[in-house]
């Protein structure tokens, strides 16, 4: 019962931490957005996003990331260390964490300079970047639904082709706009 209780909060945790991550980095879109237009209504807006993404970074993905890390890893200690000796795919799942988790702290770092009008992306650039969290998000999924590593790298490809189509579908929705 502990054990299913430990993974409830888990997928509670991390649907929460990707809901966060998704909706932080579309703000950066309109935060850079917000400086092409007059300065009066642009500062005001700057500083309505800040906010915004200050709040959302600290009161939702924060915890999100460590309700999702904690539980992970009591779930982790619940199986034991020969059982995540034996499942490779857990690694793998434990590395893109990891690499999720540079994604996480990366956003903090561009609310920072968002807010110095330091960083120089468009907000193009911005829509690309939130749709890193999608590749996460279904790479972790698969893993942990196959646990196979020769699904995996069938899965990954697929991955890939999902990442370019994300790509390509960015660009041209916003060539319009250009």
């Amino acid at each position: 019962m502990a054990f299913l209780i430990v993974k409830s909060l888990h997928i509670v945790g991390f649907v929460a931490w990707f809901a966060g991550l998704f909706y932080l980095v579309r703000l950066f879109v309109y935060h850079r957005e917000s400086w092409d237009k007059e300065e009066s209504e642009a500062k005001i807006l700057a500083n309505q996003y800040g906010i915004m993404e200050w709040r959302l970074y600290k009161i939702i993905c924060n915890p999100a990331m460590v309700i999702t890390w904690t539980c992970g890893v009591i779930m982790l200690c619940i199986h034991g260390y020969d059982w995540f000796a034996e499942n490779i795919w857990m690694h793998l799942k434990l590395g893109l964490l990891i690499l999720l988790t540079g994604y996480h702290h990366s956003c903090k770092s561009m609310i920072k300079r968002l807010a110095k009008k330091e960083l120089n992306w468009s907000s193009v650039q911005f829509r690309m970047y939130n749709e890193v969290p999608t590749l996460f998000l279904l790479a972790i999924v698969l893993l942990a639904v196959f646990k196979n590593l020769t699904n995996f790298i069938l899965l990954f490809g697929s991955i890939l082709i999902v990442a370019i189509l994300l790509m390509v579908i960015v660009k041209s929705i916003n060539r319009p706009r250009n």
